[in-house]
């Protein structure tokens, strides 16, 4: 078994805590979670990638081991969120990586592509969004009504059921096929992070900011077109949170998108393990050989910076279920 380190990096005065496997000599692998896990959830991947592959999974911070500050000490933005990854890599002198995205490190995995694109060697999306096709208007309704009035108490009152344990097994259980193959301490695991004191104000942060990444994703598309990023695409279509819609629109800017819809739901992973290492391991080793694409994607910038050099969301989208 190949060992998994497991290490904390300061940043900004912030721990981050991140698990690490594989010699630094291989291809970077640097994996994203979603939301309420942490790196968690890649416990059992990790070592399955790390015979090849050089493999990094921090957590965010408000998630898992990392400094989770009160609201008001840290803003709690995708755009804060992805700078302190941005400088963990930096500390670790990880200049160039694929992504595995999935949840709220797909919107985190835009940022840091579109930072720095020619950092990027390939993407895998596991129920990571890029389209608002892949939106399920039953899910997203609440919070994205709660974004746009966060001082209505129903309003805040509906999107707090995510934060409970009936939502969080729900996540894991629901759309998949067999769920005795679920491991019950994977969603407990979540929750007591969510449980912890404070951790509500955190999560309500996020959500009400969840409202920036759709606006984004003309400049992520954009992005996509241009550069032809290597992506594969492991999705449970099952999922009643980004629904296979999501999956299979990469292929309208990405026609050499490689799409994998699965039997399972939002956390495919956890009853899909084999079946997702094996895509994973056959798509990097063809398009990690192919350094064409490394020459085309480098020079590609958005067309929209602010000030600081980092790409500006388009005009707002109108996003399902937003006026519900």
């Amino acid at each position: 078994m190949t060992a998994i380190h497991h290490r904390t990096a300061t940043v900004d005065g912030l721990e981050v805590f991140y698990r690490e496997a594989g010699s630094p000599q291989l291809p970077t692998v640097v994996l994203l979670h979603g939301f309420p896990t942490s790196s968690h959830m890649f416990r059992n991947l990790i070592p399955l990638l790390a015979d090849r592959y050089h493999v990094i999974a921090p957590d965010h911070i408000g998630f898992g081991r990392s400094s989770a500050p009160a609201v008001g000490e840290f803003p709690y933005t995708f755009d804060a969120l992805t700078e302190v990854h941005e400088q963990l890599l930096a500390q670790l002198d990880v200049r160039r990586y694929a992504l595995y995205v999935q949840d709220y490190g797909a919107p985190i995995g835009w940022r840091l592509a579109l930072h720095h694109p020619d950092r990027v060697t390939a993407i895998i999306s596991q129920n990571g969004n890029a389209y608002t096709e892949g939106f399920v208007d039953a899910f997203w309704a609440g919070l994205f009504a709660y974004a746009a009035d966060p001082s209505n108490p129903g309003k805040e009152a509906a999107v707090r059921g995510a934060l409970t344990v009936d939502m969080t097994r729900w996540q894991y259980e629901t759309g998949v096929r067999d769920v005795s193959l679920i491991d019950p301490d994977a969603w407990t695991h979540a929750q007591h992070g969510l449980d912890r004191p404070g951790n509500d104000q955190i999560q309500l942060a996020l959500f009400r900011d969840y409202a920036s990444n759709p606006p984004l994703y003309p400049t992520v598309q954009e992005y996509f077109r241009n550069t032809q990023v290597p992506l594969l695409a492991v999705w449970g279509r099952n999922d009643e949170i980004f629904g296979p819609a999501g999956a299979t629109a990469f292929t309208r800017d990405l026609p050499d998108a490689e799409v994998h819809l699965l039997d399972s739901g939002h956390f495919a992973l956890e009853d899909q393990l084999d079946t997702i290492t094996e895509h994973i391991h056959r798509f990097l080793r063809r398009v990690l050989a192919q350094t064409s694409h490394n020459l085309r994607h480098t020079s590609w910038h958005p067309t929209r910076l602010n000030n600081r050099g980092c790409p500006l969301p388009a005009r707002p989208l109108r996003i399902p279920g937003a006026g519900a």
